[in-house]
């Protein structure tokens, strides 16, 4: 069944001096829980008739009907069906109408009792259309209704009566129960009705708004939160994208959330979950009772044996402590001579909160707040997500920082090999073209001249062979490169002397320049040097390579030495140096580039392939040695150091074990 009639279009008509109002939603609420309150509050056995427009509103205030069934037995509870809502007659009584029905458009609520009555007779008016993405909850408080709510017990039974009359033709069953009201409803209106004191309704109706009016205030202090909240993301979002400097990011971010949350102290500093200590390079400072509060800045912060970082580590959550002088654990003795719990003392820390930065699971840094109040500070929801959702953004911002900084070098690396492909180019064009001319023409000349004379035959024949030569070092020596450069040389390390390395390489270099004047070359080696573990054959290369270096630049009357020195206990200090041209102080480094010829690679007197410094690099690295150059300048003469490990005096003393044994 449908019916089309407004049940406030027929309280109008029949009471043509009541004029409608406006209400909205929120006020449509708090009336009828004033209404429903009272009813519970009472003791006497009211009628109570409640339309809701769909079953869904009725499923949030069905709790209250259950209790309001217990005071009356005339309870009434009208609602367009969605789920399983039906007529029934358990706790009250229900009836479902159509959704078509023109009760779908009305709110109603009716309590008609001996001390008191009120009714609220509403229909919603049609809203103009809504955007689409207007929130559901923005929607909803926005609904209008037109109507009455009077404390009129007269028009209280007259809507009762319309109500009753509209439930009885939803469920015939119930007319003689329905009729029976109606009488007593006719009853007292021809007595004229009793005088209805508003006031108790009028206390339910203020206590509704005042807790109502604290959920607002809750509400908006939650969306201050989030504003909050969102600013500091947003200031270090927009810290990430004007720079890929992690210390700019770090030093916005710790100022920003300082102020935010007002702290005495605010610490942002990068970590590994193995690190020792840190040092603290971003602080924000507030103030303790007007004063400022020390800084910490510049310190390094001991994290071993801190109970607070070793926690976060483990656990990967924030830790906070609220009163750091009455938590038992910052009383654990730290490096045997203080507590942790002293040293919050010390920097006036009362509360004290780590959050951890993570990414991917990986520890990357650390947020220290500290409140340094003399009273404990209470740290609220609100405030932890706030300080979260920031060590998340700070972790994004380093992760991207770092991401730039392996691209600034993945990009010097390919300008690198960009300028290798172009030395190569060079080298190739020169270096093998010009020595493969040279045999080609003497080639020819020796085949086409067969009454050449046996001295100029002899000079071609030497030319021939000694560019031959000239190509086959330039091919080993790529060689070379490229093996040490892709780890696919197999090292025999074994302790050796120094002495004998340096002596084969002094050979290997004589017997190359025998025909070509030398330096003086001198050696100064202590018998105390311990022995080297390396791998002799390399070793004597890397020698090799720094002599006939050291020879091509230094004058026939110069001087070349040998000499070395223990560094520390497990390190032995290699120098070869030199009296001749010496190197300019921007090209120290640059000497070790592959190609890199003083002169040019097109344009030297020199000779060489411009990779044996190259190689000398790889092969020290390899060992866990560095090699470097010095010099006082031009024709200043250079000194070219390397490091090489040395065997433990453990090992020397099993060795001779060994050699005693054999003996």
């Amino acid at each position: 069944m449908i019916i089309s009639d407004s049940v406030l279009d027929a309280l109008l008509k029949a009471l043509p001096q009541v004029h409608p109002q406006m209400y909205f939603k929120s006020s449509m609420t708090a009336l009828s829980h004033a209404m429903e309150d009272q009813v519970l509050a009472g003791d006497d056995h009211p009628l109570v008739i409640a339309s809701f427009q769909r079953e869904r509103f009725y499923r949030q205030e069905a709790h209250r009907y259950l209790r309001i069934s217990e005071r009356t037995d005339q309870v009434y509870v009208l609602a367009a069906p969605e789920t399983d809502f039906t007529n029934q007659s358990n706790h009250y009584e229900t009836i479902a109408f159509d959704p078509k029905d023109a009760l779908s458009k009305e709110w109603h609520l009716v309590v008609l009792g001996q001390q008191y009555a009120s009714c609220l007779i509403c229909k919603e008016r049609e809203l103009p259309e809504l955007r689409t993405d207007t929130p559901e909850l923005h929607v909803d408080q926005a609904r209008r209704f037109e109507g009455i709510w009077t404390f009129d017990r007269a028009m209280v039974c007259k809507a009762a009566e319309l109500l009753l009359h509209r439930i009885a033709q939803y469920r015939p069953e119930l007319k003689s129960k329905t009729d029976g009201v109606l009488e007593q409803i006719e009853t007292e209106a021809h007595s004229g009705g009793i005088h209805v004191d508003p006031a108790p309704f009028a206390q339910r109706l203020v206590t509704y708004l005042q807790a109502g009016q604290y959920k607002l205030t809750k509400a908006y202090r939650s969306i201050a939160e989030q504003e909050r909240k969102e600013r500091l993301v947003n200031l270090i979002t927009a810290a990430v994208r004007q720079s890929l400097n992690p210390n700019e990011i770090l030093k916005v971010a710790a100022t920003e959330l300082g102020q935010v949350l007002g702290v005495g102290r605010c610490l942002i500093y990068r970590c590994k979950a193995i690190d020792t200590s840190a040092t603290l390079d971003h602080e924000y400072l507030g103030s303790i009772c007007d004063e400022p509060v020390p800084s910490l800045a510049g310190r390094t912060w001991t994290l071993q044996g801190n109970p607070l970082f070793e926690q976060v580590v483990q656990e990967q959550e924030p830790v906070y402590i609220q009163d750091t002088q009455a938590d038992d654990r910052l009383s654990v003795i730290k490096d045997g001579e203080f507590t942790i719990q002293a040293l919050a003392q010390t920097w006036h820390i009362r509360s004290w909160l780590m959050v951890p930065v993570l990414h991917q699971n990986q520890l990357l840094g650390m947020v220290e707040l500290h409140f340094c109040n003399p009273t404990p500070h209470d740290l609220n929801e609100h405030e932890l997500e706030m300080i979260e959702a920031i060590a998340s953004q700070i972790g994004v911002a380093l992760i991207q920082a770092e991401a730039f900084e392996n691209l600034e070098d993945l990009n010097q690396q390919l300008e690198a090999l960009d300028r290798t492909r172009s030395n190569l180019i060079a080298i190739t064009g020169h270096e093998l073209r010009t020595p493969l001319s040279t045999i080609q023409v003497c080639l020819e000349s020796l085949a086409s001249e067969p009454d050449m004379s046996p001295d100029l035959r002899q000079v071609l024949l030497n030319s021939a062979l000694t560019d031959g030569e000239r190509m086959r070092k330039l091919i080993q020596d790529f060689l070379t490169l490229s093996r040490l450069e892709s780890g696919r040389v197999e090292w025999r390390m074994e302790p050796l002397p120094l002495w004998e390395c340096v002596d084969l390489a002094l050979s290997s270099v004589q017997a190359r320049r025998f025909a070509d004047p030398i330096p003086q070359i001198v050696t100064q080696l202590s018998t105390e040097l311990p022995l080297v573990k390396v791998d002799g054959e390399w070793l004597v290369e890397v020698l090799t390579k720094l002599l006939d270096n050291a020879c091509k630049f230094t004058d026939p009357d110069g001087r070349i030495t040998i000499q070395a020195k223990r560094i520390g206990s497990k390190m032995l200090e290699v120098t070869v140096s030199d009296t001749g041209r010496g190197i300019e102080a921007n090209r120290l480094e640059t000497v070790f580039d592959r190609f890199y010829q003083e002169e040019g690679a097109l344009r030297r007197t020199t000779g060489g392939t411009g990779l044996g410094l190259a190689i000398c690099r790889q092969i020290i690295t390899n060992w866990g040695g560095r090699i470097w150059a010095e010099s006082g300048g031009k024709d200043r003469g250079s000194q070219f150091h390397f490091t090489i490990p040395t065997v433990s005096l453990e090992e020397q003393q099993s060795m001779s074990t060994r050699r005693r044994r054999n003996h």
